[in-house]
């Protein structure tokens, strides 16, 4: 249920709209808006009596939510939400920018990573993905540096001035990875481990969370949900590919899932061309074309030495490939009227 305010209500009205669904038993969450004020209510599981509610002063209208999921729908919330990482730079919002992340599949070594950091900063990117923890398929391969992984992150920071954003891969580990990152990422694998959910809810710390490699959209707005229900707003959506019949790409990066989850929820999303193919000659018409159907931004691998690679290096692109990338983004944004952040 939302109860919207009226473009007058006064501050101590919706504090009392608050406390009165409070003592219903129920968790407000108040959502200010560029006219008026909403809040959505949670934990309900009988009918609510919208007239008592609707009565109280400063109350316009109070609205049914339809979809099973609440925070995420834009019925709760309308206008698109824009997620602050910190320095001026953010993901989504009304005037539509276009954000870059870039970096390596997995940290390797201190070298490694400062190469490819002053690559993708001198092509203005502002965000460096890098992972320090690997879940892996084959227990046997490269699983990360962990903890000097972390390190090495904080380093390029230091040194480049960019935002870090790394996965977590788990419950243990959550904490340690939140101290170092400015965007904490959930990986596919991830997307339903609801105990890690909630903890990255508790946070006060911007999340990316992946698609699951079998997940329909429904599922992936309800993982949301379990974030924000634990209060953090902070929520950045992530297509990256799922699997189907075909063998030409290791995944298929769904782009028609921009448009849907946009018409559904007010949350970014971004996609993540280089898991969606597999293959490095697709990752740049993938990035053009996420773009193109409205995409927040893309999250790209990029490697000094992909043919060295310890994950991923087929589909990591080249310190060349990327500059070619950022330049087409560049072209297919000014078409739209959108700029590169």
């Amino acid at each position: 249920m939302l109860v919207v305010m009226e473009r007058t209500a006064l501050p101590e009205q919706v504090q009392h709209v608050c406390d009165i669904i409070t003592k219903l038993g129920l968790t407000p969450h108040p959502l200010p808006g560029a006219q008026r004020t909403a809040i959505g209510i949670t934990g309900n599981k009988d009918q609510i009596d919208a007239e008592q509610l609707g009565n109280l002063p400063g109350v316009r209208d109070v609205i049914h939510v339809t979809q099973p999921f609440k925070l995420v729908s834009r019925e709760f919330h309308p206008e698109d939400s824009r997620v602050e990482i910190g320095d001026g730079i953010s993901v989504g919002g009304g005037d539509n920018p276009i954000t870059v992340m870039a970096g390596p599949c997995s940290i390797e070594s201190r070298d490694q990573a400062f190469r490819v950091a002053e690559a993708v900063a001198a092509q203005g990117t502002r965000i460096y993905r890098g992972g320090a923890y690997k879940p892996r398929t084959s227990p046997y391969t490269f699983q990360g540096l962990g903890r000097e992984g972390l390190d090495i992150l904080a380093e390029v920071r230091e040194q480049f001035g960019l935002k870090i954003i790394t996965e977590a891969i788990d419950t243990d580990t959550l904490d340690l990875v939140a101290s170092y990152t400015d965007i904490v990422q959930i990986g596919a694998r991830n997307m339903q481990n609801f105990s890690l959910l909630k903890k990255v809810g508790r946070l006060d710390k911007p999340v990316l969370l992946k698609r699951g490699i079998a997940a329909t959209l429904q599922e992936l707005l309800m993982s949301a949900e379990y974030i924000l229900a634990e209060g953090n707003r902070r929520v950045i959506l992530c297509e990256r590919g799922v699997r189907t019949f075909a063998d030409h790409t290791r995944n298929t990066l769904d782009l028609s899932a921009v448009p849907y989850v946009k018409r559904l929820s007010h949350l970014p999303i971004i996609t993540d061309p280089s898991h969606g193919t597999g293959r490095r000659n697709k990752v740049t018409p993938l990035s053009r074309a996420s773009i193109a159907v409205g995409a927040d931004g893309i999250i790209v691998e990029v490697h000094n030495q992909p043919e060295l690679a310890l994950s991923d290096g087929v589909q990591a692109l080249t310190l060349d490939d990327y500059e070619t990338l950022i330049a087409d983004v560049q072209k297919v944004g000014s078409v739209l009227g959108r700029n590169l952040q």
